[in-house]
């Protein structure tokens, strides 16, 4: 059975931080491919800042080319709106049934998992690989016991899409932050500005 990491993110921009961290599970722990899942915009949602879903993608796309194992995912793109994680591991068992598909989050993210649509039956069903983050709390300690959680010790990077939008608008120079395609795009293209 492959095992897929499914990374999620809006990846707007996609950065080298995401990079690192889908390349170190997919050189650092038994996960065969990480999937880069961009998550679509909200359609009920108003959100300026948020590119395209498909410009988006095509960033995931230029910035994965050079890694074999990390590839760029639209899977939810044709789920209906708004989706939940627990629906699109539903789904992706179902059209990939010789797959094992795991979750990547962030610690911050794991510390507020109890609140997801189904977490448990997620937790249940499937392993939760958690990369650290730079936090005050600790992690819950059911979480941390749970033998479908494993904290992978991975860089923490703090570089944020939020940051490189902001320093974009202003007319700073982030080029070292994101892979040189992904920066010929976005710079192309006016995003951001």
């Amino acid at each position: 059975m492959k095992k897929i990491g499914l990374y999620f993110g809006t990846f707007n921009p996609i950065h080298i931080g995401h990079l690192v961290i889908a390349n170190h599970f997919a050189e650092h722990t038994d996960l065969e491919e990480i999937w880069m899942v961009v998550t679509p915009h909200n359609p009920f949602k108003k959100k300026s800042t948020l590119l395209d879903n498909y410009q988006r993608l095509e960033m995931v796309y230029r910035a994965t080319e050079g890694y074999e194992n990390l590839k760029p995912s639209d899977i939810e793109f044709g789920l209906p709106q708004p989706n939940y994680t627990s629906d699109t591991l539903v789904y992706l068992q179902e059209k990939y049934p010789d797959y094992e598909f795991s979750l990547i989050m962030g610690e911050d993210n794991l510390n507020t998992f109890h609140k997801w649509k189904n977490s448990d039956v997620i937790l249940g069903r499937h392993h939760i690989y958690v990369y650290p983050r730079l936090l005050d709390s600790q992690l819950s300690t059911d979480l941390a016991e749970n033998g479908n959680v494993h904290m992978v010790h991975a860089p923490i990077i703090e570089i944020s899409s939020s940051f490189i939008r902001d320093e974009i608008k202003i007319g700073k120079n982030i080029k070292p932050l994101l892979p040189a395609e992904v920066w010929n795009y976005i710079d192309d293209n006016l995003f951001y500005k």
